[in-house]
């Protein structure tokens, strides 16, 4: 089966090209001139190509939108910006960051490691400790032992996912709040840290234990896989 692409682009030369290019290569791709209209697309794909220098909305916005409809689906940044602090800025909401001009190979090849983390998450089960188990295709998450269903809240589910999108990483406070609510972190907001307790209490089997969200004091915290 071909691997979705949603692919927002308004340079029509690039655009083509790099479109012809991916589906030489076996992806299917839908193209968008602008990030208009793209958050009702964007659950339809496996991964996003985004370009920053949009007209009206800038890349970042739009990324900042589609992570916030569809935290699960993976974005690649392409710019012709080089500064560290763009890259910086890209990396609080997208999973990658290729820098124009680029070649194809490179391109797919990271889609290729993207569409395999996220196709890890979509296609089974993923084992959380001895007790829990998540189900991504269907973003359901299970006792192992009891079969039974563990609802979550919508930010709750989120976070989660956020994880098991970036496992084994030690992920910033900012960084996640950032990815979630889509608002800069302010220095000393309690929001995330409340919600990841109470996460916490639905996940662990142990009160105050860290045995699946692990937490570095005055960093962020970790899920281990």
């Amino acid at each position: 089966m071909k691997r979705s692409v949603l692919y927002i682009e308004d340079k029509e030369k690039i655009g083509s090209w790099v479109k012809g290019e991916l589906e030489q290569r076996g992806f299917s791709v839908q193209w968008l001139l602008s990030g208009e209209g793209a958050e009702k697309e964007v659950n339809q794909h496996e991964i996003v190509i985004l370009d920053i220098m949009l007209p009206g909305l800038d890349g970042f916005t739009v990324g900042k939108r589609l992570k916030k409809a569809a935290p699960a689906v993976p974005i690649l940044l392409l710019s012709a910006r080089t500064s560290i602090d763009d890259k910086v800025d890209g990396l609080q909401f997208a999973d990658d960051y290729l820098t124009k001009p680029f070649h194809t190979d490179e391109l797919v090849a990271r889609l290729e490691v993207l569409t395999r983390r996220s196709g890890g998450i979509h296609s089974e089960r993923i084992a959380l400790g001895n007790h829990i188990e998540v189900d991504p295709e269907v973003q359901m998450v299970y006792d192992k032992y009891t079969g039974e269903e563990i609802i979550l809240t919508g930010k709750q589910h989120q976070i989660l996912m956020y994880f098991l999108r970036h496992p084994n990483q030690v992920l910033p406070k900012e960084q996640i709040y950032e990815a979630i609510w889509n608002e800069t972190y302010i220095t000393g907001d309690k929001t995330l840290m409340v919600h990841i307790s109470r996460l916490r209490q639905k996940l662990e089997r142990y009160p105050d234990s860290s045995e699946i969200i692990e937490t570095l004091k005055g960093i962020g915290y970790r899920v281990k896989l």
